[in-house]
This record gives C-alpha cells, structure tokens and sequence, in this order.
C-alpha cells in the first residue's frame, strides 16, 4: 500500500509573519543580506558567500553573461545556463570573469617595435584602449611602456611609425607594486590623477591593471559580489550526462560554483556525477544539487556531497510538471520539512549545508517567507525575466511591452537533460510552457525596490539579517477570507492614470 503523509502540501501564499519588537536598531539601514551559497564546518568560514540572497534561474530565457554581468554587479550569482554547448557556456563564463576589473590581466599588449597600425587593429579587435608594451609583447611579459590614446593621432601619424616612437616609456609611469592592496592601488591612482596604474613584480614584469572607473564602478555598486582579485562570481549549470566534458571546460573559464540542473535531485545520476566531480577535481570544486521536496532527497544529496541544495519541483511559473506527471509538493511544506533535515544533518555532522528555494515565488513577501522557513538563498526566473538584461527580446503585445520567458522543459528549449531518468535521449513531452512576463525595466532598479521590501519586512519582524530571521520569526497560517482581508476591499480603487493630486 502506498504511503501517505498527513501534511497538507502548502504554498507561501497560506502563510503570513507575525510582527516583532522592532528596536531602535533594527532599522532598514542595518539589516543585513549576506548569505552562505555553500557549505561549511561550523569551525570554518563559508567559502562563498552572497551579498543579497539571490540568484538567477538555469534557464535559457534567465541566464547569460550579461544577467550574469549585472546581477554580480548588485551582489547576486547568475546560474549561466546549461542547454547550450560545452564552448559556448563557457565563453559566457569567461566573459563574465573578464568583465570585472580591480586587478585585470591585460588582454592588450604589444612589443615597442610594433607600429601604430597593430595599436589601432589591436584596439578594434579588442575593444581595450588601454594596451601594454612589454618586451615579448605578452600579458606576463617586461614592461617597457604603455599607450593609450592620448599617445597618438591617426589623423597626424604615419600608421608604420613605430610604438617605441610615441608609446609613455617606463620611466615616466608611476606604478604599483605586486601584492600591494587594491585600496592602496586605488590610493595611487587618486594622488597621481591616472586613469590607469599597471602592477609589476620585483623584475619589472607586467601583472596587472587597475583603473579608475573600477574604483568608481564599484563605488556605485557596493553589494558587488567579487573574488579576492576583484573578478565577478558566476556560476553554470551542469547536467548529468555530459558532465565529464563540461565540468573541465567550465573550470577553465573561471567558473566559481556549479549546480546540476534537474527537475528531479533525488537520483542516483546526481550522486554519480557530483562523486565523479569532487573525486577527480576535489572538495574546493562547488557543486549543487537538486530539486528535492522532502527530507529524505535531502539527506541523499548531502551524503552524495552536494555543497548545497535546491528546493522545490513543479512550482515555477512556467512548469507544468505538477499537471504532466502529478509530482511535486507545495513550496512552502518542502522548505519546512528540508529545512527540518538540514538541522538534524548540522547537528550530527558539524557541516551546514544551505538551501535554495525554486520557485513558489509570486509576491514579494514570499521571499521574506521562503527566507524564514530555512531558505539561505532563492532561485528565480520569472523575477529576473522581466528585466532588461536578461537574453531574451522586448515584444509589444496588446499594447504593452513584454519579454519572452520559457521553460526548460518547453518544446522551445527542449532541454531534454533537465528531465533525463535515463532511456534513450529525447523530450518525450513538456513540461514547461512558452510565455510572456510584463517589461520592468533595468535590474538594479527593480532589485533595490525588492530589497527595500524584504529589509522593511524584516524590520517589522524585529531582526537584523537573515540567520535571526530564520531563528526568530514568528509565521502563522491563514484562512481564505483571511487572505481576502489582507488586500484592498470594500472600496473602489482610484485609477491613478485617470486621476490628479
């Protein structure tokens, strides 16, 4: 006989936080985002983290370099995804790491006996107009001089002129020492009035670059999320079968975290390929896994060596897996009882392993909830959609603008992999729809309305960041009419385009 579990399967959307003490502390401004993205002993500190606990979904229609580029620069992580080739996910990862300067190896150089027609070609091919002159005209090479454009007229030079003739030569940089600090190398280049400080070693040897509008770039950004080189966190989506070939590829672009992508976690090809990942690539390789919904697929992904876990089937806006193949479990219920199983797995081992929440989301309150029933971070794709930075276009349909937005699972993306249990490869049938989600603008926009929220929220509820949040909230369940309540009614409500004042 089967078995059956008591528990109604519940969504967020059944649940409301009961207000705290707010004190005179715990204002907006003093509430913190952070969030552990992998897992860590309890004697240790967490290895990734992130600044704002989101992260963009492994979809086709989410996941580029570009969503990748922006939501970094506002201190989440982009999941670049999967269902593309080996080269040119990793070209996607590779470009996300380049983008961010602070400390950047020059992907512009030549020698001094190169000429002003190799500067321009360089520049256009490049796009950098900031180029190294070093002695074997490599990026490691000694540096004998730079040029920029301040150093030539093409209008006034002759294009075979040597680069020895107009480049700044070294005796006339000021630079900075290798190992210096990118605060100091800031310093530098604010007391000298540069627009560029190059690093050398103790042989004079090219290392890197710093520019100015780095420093101003992420001056406007504070919740970049950046590696000790200043580089973009990013990370890609695997699958289970082609992992042996791409985890390599990935690991050479740069990636810093993976997650298997699946509609199902609870799988012995999830613990094949993560085993087969930390034993030929080691512990310090990031990996995630998922989706489970209950205790038992989470304890299975931990001991399989996940580094964190994904929450969630059947409840994305664009998945019909509930409706093809009735498997899946409301958000809300899954995160309670996975969350459950992640303390009793720290109390046993000492090791914390964090959760993500996929999908469920429908207000913005739903995230505080996620957040306060053990989630450390939250996927979305539906959210981060609608922006102008994620890959798809911009339509005008029935008079307003809108973005495209599929599923994996859809006949469109045909991600096969995502729903492999194995057989013969194909999609035998959908399970994600094809859609459209309202035009909202540009992401950091959009992002620092959602976080003022969530901080507001949390504000109410008396906490100052997210670990007190999960300690410390109180939840309760509501009724229908409950719900009904909790909107506007019983009036008439104001068209605000219609109206004045």
């Amino acid at each position: 006989m089967a078995k059956y579990l008591n528990d109604i399967s519940r969504t967020f959307s059944e649940y409301l936080l009961i207000p705290g003490l707010t004190s005179k502390e715990c204002t907006p401004d003093n509430i913190k985002l952070n969030a552990p993205l992998v897992k860590f002993h309890k004697s240790e500190k967490v290895p990734i983290s992130l600044n704002v606990p989101f992260v963009s979904a492994i979809m086709q229609s989410v996941s580029d370099h570009n969503m990748a580029i922006a939501l970094a620069r506002n201190g989440g992580l982009s999941f670049i995804f999967g269902s593309q080739s080996v080269e040119s996910q990793a070209e996607m990862v590779r470009k996300v790491k380049m983008y961010k300067a602070g400390f950047v190896i020059s992907n512009a150089n030549l020698t001094p006996e190169h000429t002003l027609r190799d500067v321009i070609a360089l520049k256009e091919s490049s796009g950098h107009g900031t180029i190294g002159v070093t002695d074997d005209g490599t990026s490691q090479g000694k540096l004998l001089g730079m040029v920029t454009g301040r150093d030539y007229r093409v209008t006034r030079d002759h294009l075979d002129k040597p680069v020895k003739e107009f480049m700044t030569p070294f005796s006339k940089l000021v630079t900075g020492d290798f190992g210096i600090s990118i605060s100091d190398a800031n310093d530098i280049i604010w007391d000298h009035k540069l627009n560029c400080l190059p690093i050398i070693d103790k042989n004079q040897h090219l290392k890197y670059f710093v520019f100015r509008k780095d420093y101003e770039n992420h001056k406007a950004n504070p919740n970049e999320l950046s590696d000790d080189n200043m580089k973009l966190l990013v990370g890609a989506g695997i699958n289970t079968r082609d992992y042996e070939e791409r985890v390599p590829a990935l690991l050479a672009a740069g990636v810093d975290v993976m997650c298997i992508d699946s509609s199902d976690g609870f799988s012995e090809y999830q613990k094949d390929t993560l085993q087969y990942i930390k034993s030929n690539f080691g512990e310090n390789v990031k990996v995630g896994a998922g989706n489970v919904v209950d205790r038992d697929g989470f304890l299975y992904l931990a001991e399989a060596g996940a580094d964190f876990v994904k929450v969630g089937v059947g409840g994305g806006s664009i998945c019909i897996t509930r409706e093809q193949k009735g498997i899946g479990r409301g958000q809300a219920t899954s995160l309670i009882e996975v969350a459950a199983a992640r303390a009793e797995y720290f109390q046993k081992t000492g090791i914390y392993i964090p959760i993500c929440s996929d999908g469920g989301i429908v207000q913005d309150y739903h995230m505080v909830l996620a957040l306060a029933m053990g989630a450390d971070f939250l996927m979305m794709g539906r959210y981060f959609a609608r922006f102008d930075e994620s890959p798809t276009r911009k339509l005008m349909v029935n008079g307003n603008y809108m973005k495209e937005y599929w599923g994996e699972g859809s006949n469109r993306a045909r991600n096969w992999q995502r729903y492999d249990a194995g057989g013969t490869e194909g999609l035998k049938f959908e399970e994600g729809v094809d859609s459209f989600v309202p035009y909202a603008g540009k992401l950091k926009d959009n992002l620092n309305v959602t976080l003022a929220k969530i901080k507001s929220t949390m504000s109410s509820c008396g906490v100052m960041d997210l670990e007190d949040l999960k300690e410390n909230a109180k939840i309760t369940l509501v009724s229908s009419t409950s719900i009904i309540e909790g909107g506007a009614h019983d009036v008439v409500v104001k068209d605000s385009h219609s109206t004045k004042g």
